[in-house]
């Protein structure tokens, strides 16, 4: 299908791709730099390709000139999940609540939720208090080898409430916090980097089978 047919056929499910100098896609389940060690999207055809709701691209599009403002740019770490890839997911990692045990109650299955970091202008990532979804290459192996203990040491730090990390990443987790929740975004408290959209309880899983 060329891009043209693609979009359209998007657009009934009201997904559209998220592009643009200020958004840097970089799909952690593009490729196997992740907890799982798989790369889904490759898997099921998606692809490093981001598409979100357009209620969802309507919000990051709003950030576009606070971001240009201060000389960022927002990496996309993950944005719509279609079901096929969830599930692929699921069977490769069996760590309880890592990923939602049913792909209807994850947020990136609506379309409806964003992973992301903010960077320089170069591309470099800002300091957080963790990499997204915690990740380090010994966690992922570790966890590969049915051993959850490092992960979840290191996911107390992904929370919010935590605070024994340096001022700068805390700063910039407060002010990613801010500007998402300022337009249109909710954060959840054990994750710095996902971003829900307000009001996502109303948007249906989308089941495309275009992946």
């Amino acid at each position: 299908m060329d891009s043209k047919s693609l979009k359209a056929e998007l657009a009934k499910f009201d997904l559209t791709e998220l592009s643009g100098e200020r958004f840097i896609i970089d799909l952690m389940y593009a490729g196997t730099r992740n907890v799982a060690g798989f790369a889904a999207y490759e898997e099921i055809g998606l692809g490093n390709r981001a598409f979100v709701h357009q209620q969802v691209f309507e919000c990051l599009m709003k950030i576009v000139p606070i971001l240009k403002h201060h000389n960022l740019k927002m990496c996309i770490r993950d944005a719509y999940r279609p079901p096929r890839a969830h599930i692929l997911l699921q069977k490769k990692v069996a760590m309880p609540g890592l990923f939602a045990a049913n792909y209807q109650l994850s947020n990136h299955c609506h379309g409806t939720a964003v992973d992301i970091f903010l960077t320089d202008e170069n591309g470099k990532m800002l300091a957080y208090p963790t990499e997204t979804d915690a990740y380090t290459d010994d966690i992922a192996q570790a966890l590969r080898k049915g051993n959850f203990q490092p992960l979840q040491d290191n996911l107390l730090k992904a929370r919010h409430n935590y605070m024994y990390a340096p001022y700068e990443a805390l700063a910039n987790r407060s002010f990613l916090k801010e500007l998402m929740e300022n337009n249109g975004f909710l954060a959840i408290p054990h994750e710095w980097w996902h971003y829900n959209l307000q009001g996502f309880e109303k948007y249906p899983v989308l089941e495309t089978d275009l992946f």
